[in-house]
């Protein structure tokens, strides 16, 4: 039977997940800088997918604790 994770857990989880996506987006635009021609162009656009992505997943996961605390909080009834 799995727990519900407290909202420092969920804080936590959120912040290393976003620490994870930043230092792999700063890895693929590092590789994309030291690359040239059709290889640094194809690298851009992955980087740039790749940060859409973890915008997404970010907003997701802030969603959640939202809608956590509002369950928690009894907010979530209409």
């Amino acid at each position: 039977m799995s727990r519900k994770l407290s909202y420092e857990e969920k804080a936590e989880q959120w912040m290393e997940s976003t620490k994870n996506s930043a230092s792999a987006a700063m890895d693929k635009a590092h590789a994309a800088a030291n690359t040239t021609g059709k290889e640094s162009e194809q690298n851009k656009e992955e980087a740039a997918g790749f940060l859409q992505q973890t915008g997404e997943q970010v907003k997701n996961m802030a969603q959640g604790a939202v809608d956590t605390v509002k369950q928690t909080l009894g907010m979530d009834k209409k």
